[in-house]
């Protein structure tokens, strides 16, 4: 039997000792508890914007780093966030595989961004060194970074991209392999009903079968035993 060339990558141990559903439902609390302090951050910078308001002067440019609008979106979706990793979490408890689709998802989508983001720091590496001088003045350490050669700030921040990208795939891959542990468990469960509940029908049906065949059988006996006697007598 030729097994498929992603049956090697799968496992039902993530981090070496817990089983992928714990991990799976360790990440998802580890995300809704992220989502939640920063939603009560959105919440409480709408509800006091003066504390959270930076103008244009403090930061150095022509635009404000937040206003009412990108704050909704921001409040937008930390909330769909709440949602996708509550789902992911209750799924991997209560073993519901497709809850975990949303998450993983999520997962994929955010992983093709921190790639494109590679991608351009390699094609374009001046864009660093514009995005440093458009930072504020009051940026901290803004003075020392631009000071390093712009070779090994690119190495440097590849090298970091690098790194994240690699712990996002492997909780990628713990997420899939509890969606495939949880999936192949509820269809073995479904198969083994199904397997018993035919074996019950078959075994009824065989009984059925067999007692009529034991009741024709004596009944042929008699018969015979009868048409035995009549023919004896004179």
């Amino acid at each position: 039997m030729v097994s498929s060339p992603w049956t090697r990558f799968y496992s039902n141990s993530c981090c070496l000792c817990c089983h992928v559903r714990t991990g799976t439902i360790i990440l998802g609390v580890w995300y809704l508890i992220i989502n939640s302090v920063v939603l009560l951050i959105l919440l409480s910078a709408l509800t006091d914007p003066d504390q959270y308001h930076l103008t244009s002067a403090e930061l150095g440019g022509e635009f404000e780093f937040m206003d009412d609008a990108n704050m909704c979106i921001a409040t937008a979706i930390s909330l769909l966030m709440i949602l996708i990793c509550a789902m992911a979490t209750y799924g991997a408890y209560k073993q519901h595989a497709a809850w975990i689709i949303p998450f993983f998802c999520y997962q994929i989508f955010d992983f093709a961004l921190n790639t494109l983001v590679a991608i351009s720091v390699l094609v374009y590496p001046s864009t660093i060194q514009d995005y440093l001088r458009q930072l504020p003045s009051n940026f901290p350490y803004k003075e020392e970074i631009m000071s390093v050669n712009p070779t090994c700030l690119v190495v440097i921040i590849l090298l970091f991209i690098g790194i994240i990208l690699a712990f996002k795939g492997y909780l990628i891959s713990c997420v899939w392999n509890c969606y495939r542990y949880i999936n192949g468990r509820n269809n073995s469960d479904v198969l083994v009903y199904i397997t018993t509940n035919d074996t019950a029908k078959a075994l009824k049906e065989y009984g059925k079968k067999g007692s009529l065949q034991r009741a024709s059988s004596v009944c042929s006996d008699i018969a015979m035993e009868l048409l035995s006697s009549t023919q004896a007598t004179p």
